[in-house]
């Protein structure tokens, strides 16, 4: 089969992702063979690149989100078929924890994230790959094998940050960061789905409108210096956001802290623009402030995602599929960060 493989780390992709011949994977009993039929990008396939963060195992096949069908079975498989439509949940667990016997298996200490920390190659960008069945999840015929691989990861990411832990109530306001990104796509649509007042950030006016679009009732420009009291000047009957979906970092952590109402929450599942921020601490306890951190989310979260998009109720964002033999391409658009939506290759059509 074939899979773009890299076998050591740098900042350009061009010069070490390449598709090549290896074999298709021996599954064990309790996993499933897997036909790719699409593979979704994600910021953790460029860490894996560069090296950082975290050292990952070498040669490497990154790809944390696919849907393909399924094409062989582990003795032990109970439930899955072959030919069954599906798509990965992507957090790798112990199951047997109590974080994980209780539904919490974000919270395992032995949670990876597959496609990522995973290897050697083990990843989604290749013709065939293999999961545990408890990591499949059947789709419905109306969902296409691009959407379900679009949303994998940051459809249950998005949901869990916003159902589970900042438990979005109706009539909140919500600010969603980077309303453009595959992430604040999927956020917008989940607060607007509970019916709550959104607004969003994007970096360009054609992100601001297509925002807009999706449901944001107010669009800001967080490129701009003065993006944050814009943001306060369309709270000012409310007294402040409610809720602050975070994924961006640095930049923008303490303007965020400041925009927060009395008793507001802020999650943060991400730092693209750096780690090491600080705060003013009077904003977190003279305000009762929430400061939630969370990393993906269970397999029952994706479920959901997954039904409300068979239901016309969350629609994924595309903005560009690369034919397989071009697929390091995808790397470089998103390192530039030049796109809306999600960036999807398909392995099978090579």
């Amino acid at each position: 089969m074939k899979a773009a493989v890299y076998h050591e780390h740098n900042k350009d992709p061009r010069k070490v992702v390449k598709i090549e011949e290896i074999e298709i994977p021996k599954i064990k009993h309790n996993q499933v063979l897997i036909k790719v039929e699409a593979a979704s990008y994600n910021y953790d396939d460029l860490w894996g690149i560069w090296g950082e963060p975290i050292k990952i195992p070498l040669p490497h096949i990154s790809g944390s989100d696919v849907s393909g069908t399924v094409v062989d079975l582990g003795e032990n498989v109970l439930d899955t078929k072959i030919g069954d439509r599906i798509v990965g949940h992507s957090t790798l667990t112990c199951r047997t924890c109590k974080k994980c016997t209780s539904g919490k298996e974000y919270d395992c200490r032995h949670r990876q994230v597959w496609g990522f920390q995973t290897g050697p190659l083990w990843g989604g960008f290749a013709q065939y790959t293999y999961l545990p069945e408890v990591n499949v999840i059947k789709i419905p015929d109306n969902v296409s094998f691009e959407d379900a691989a679009a949303i994998s990861m940051v459809g249950v990411t998005s949901w869990h940050m916003l159902v589970t832990r900042a438990n979005i109530q109706p009539g909140q306001t919500i600010l969603i960061m980077g309303g453009g990104s595959g992430m604040g796509i999927a956020g917008i649509q989940i607060a607007k789905l509970f019916n709550c007042d959104v607004i969003a950030t994007a970096g360009s006016q054609e992100k601001m409108d297509k925002c807009l679009e999706l449901g944001a009732d107010h669009v800001v420009n967080h490129r701009e210096p003065d993006w944050y009291k814009k943001v306060r000047n369309l709270t000012n009957n409310q007294g402040g956001i409610d809720v602050i979906f975070e994924h961006i970092g640095k930049s923008v952590f303490p303007k965020e802290v400041s925009l927060l109402n009395m008793g507001g929450t802020l999650v943060s599942t991400g730092a693209t623009t750096g780690y090491d921020s600080e705060i003013d601490l009077r904003y977190l306890f003279f305000r009762g402030l929430n400061i939630l951190g969370s990393t993906q989310g269970s397999r029952a979260e994706l479920d959901e995602v997954i039904k409300w998009i068979s239901k016309g109720k969350i629609k994924v964002m595309i903005d560009t599929v690369y034919p397989f033999e071009n697929m390091v391409m995808g790397h470089i658009k998103m390192m530039e960060s030049q796109l809306f939506g999600k960036l999807i290759t398909t392995p099978q059509k090579l």
